[in-house]
């Protein structure tokens, strides 16, 4: 490509007012960084949604190129890890929030959020992961971790139809786990079931508020995307000593819940996070990605769009109406 000029998408506030426009830059507008990246595709994130509508207090600095993920190819390395022509991946790290992201045709970064492009994985496929499927597969290992194992009983996702939520249902599923896919959106059933679902449960029943602070034994496990009153529910109903992955809050950021899980039946609530994730169990994340997430259902649950449709597919993913990953190709 034509390192000298390349498009961007940029987010900038006018007037207290947010707006996002496609504009043209050189090289002299890069950000600092020693490795600079030819950017083959980014992916569309909740996160990136609010940080392009300005839904959410996402972005620190403006103008700023959102994209918290991106994949490419090594322009030039002042770092002895890369050279050019390897490809790459780069997700969180504060891209797209402090530093510009992946909604651009070149960017300069630091070469140690840069991990080499995982054997078996094409450019567009690791996007199609991204962070949501990066952040399903650390939920995966941390009900590892604590004991999760295939057994009789059920294993939740909650907000199953998004990114994260698919992606931990085709895992789950892949290793051997009964998943109950959770969703509002009857359209999404079959689409869950081809990803591995053993049923499908309606959200309203996990969204509605209880007075009892227990009900009865059910997940051995459950990731939830979702928060707020969703995952408390999820909390009275884990079996004994289960544990939950939380990882989003759609639902809600407050958890009005009650201590009786943990005292009673050793529940455990595990926080993940994933863009500052340390290099070494980001590299074993992906290793397994490429081994328990089915490639041909990853396609199934992919969609690609231009630079240009970013804005609108940001005010559809807030609204709900995305299924699956979305990944972004920003060389059109």
């Amino acid at each position: 490509m034509n390192i000298d000029s390349f498009k961007a998408l940029f987010v900038d506030q006018k007037d207290g007012k947010t707006f996002s426009e496609i504009r043209k830059c050189s090289r002299g507008d890069l950000p600092e960084g020693d490795t600079m990246i030819s950017v083959a595709c980014s992916s569309l994130n909740y996160k990136d949604g609010l940080a392009v509508t300005g839904d959410g207090k996402i972005i620190r600095r403006f103008p700023m190129v959102p994209g918290i993920d991106l994949a490419g190819t090594v322009e030039e390395s002042g770092s002895p890890s890369f050279r050019r022509g390897d490809e790459v991946v780069l997700t969180g790290w504060g891209i797209g929030e402090r530093h510009w992201g992946g909604y651009t045709q070149l960017n300069r970064v630091k070469s140690e959020w840069l991990i080499p492009l995982p054997k078996g994985l094409r450019l567009q496929q690791s996007m199609a992961i991204g962070t949501a499927g990066f952040t399903a597969m650390l939920c995966v290992i941390a009900l590892e971790d604590h004991g999760l194992k295939p057994g009789d009983r059920e294993v939740l996702v909650t907000g199953a139809a998004g990114g994260v939520g698919s992606a931990a249902v085709a895992i789950l599923a892949k290793l051997g786990h009964k998943v109950t896919a959770s969703t509002g959106r009857k359209e999404a059933h079959e689409y869950l079931k081809s990803l591995g679902a053993s049923s499908i449960l309606d959200r309203s029943v996990l969204a509605s508020p209880s007075n009892k602070p227990l009900e009865s034994e059910r997940w051995a496990g459950a990731v939830d995307t979702v928060g707020g009153e969703t995952l408390v529910s999820v909390l009275r109903s884990l079996a004994y000593n289960g544990s939950v992955a939380a990882c989003g809050l759609a639902g809600g950021h407050e958890l009005n819940s009650t201590v009786f899980p943990f005292i009673l039946r050793g529940a455990n609530l595990l926080g993940i996070e994933s863009a500052w994730c340390p290099v070494d169990r980001r590299k074993a994340a992906w290793k397994r990605l490429i081994t328990d997430l089915p490639m041909d259902l990853l396609g199934q649950m992919t969609q690609v769009i231009s630079l240009e449709e970013v804005p609108e597919w940001s005010a559809k993913i807030l609204k709900g109406q995305v299924r699956g990953r979305v990944v972004v190709d920003v060389r059109t």
